[in-house]
């Protein structure tokens, strides 16, 4: 009985590869490089003047609320379309 916890813990310990791999694609560069656009644009539209016109008291937080809360996110979490790898069993 021993026998078989001591190969269990030997599979579990290790399994080669670092926790810590980079999973960033292109795609999620590209999602971030939007959402930094549409926060320099969203501060850009909130600092024109005069203080309370409409685009800087309701366009630029919406701007900006997208790209905090949708965009930066998306950057971060997409993973993108996984391949499948036909097997040549004919």
């Amino acid at each position: 009985m021993s026998k078989r916890i001591k190969k269990k813990k030997k599979a579990l310990a290790f399994s080669g590869q670092s926790p810590f791999v980079n999973y960033w694609k292109k795609e999620n560069y590209w999602i971030l490089l939007i959402g930094l656009a549409l926060v320099v644009i969203g501060f850009f539209l909130m600092a024109q003047s005069p203080y309370d016109n409409p685009v800087s008291l309701s366009i630029s937080p919406i701007i900006l609320l997208i790209a905090y809360i949708v965009v930066f996110p998306l950057a971060i979490l997409y993973k993108g379309k996984k391949q499948k790898v036909e097997s040549e069993n004919k």
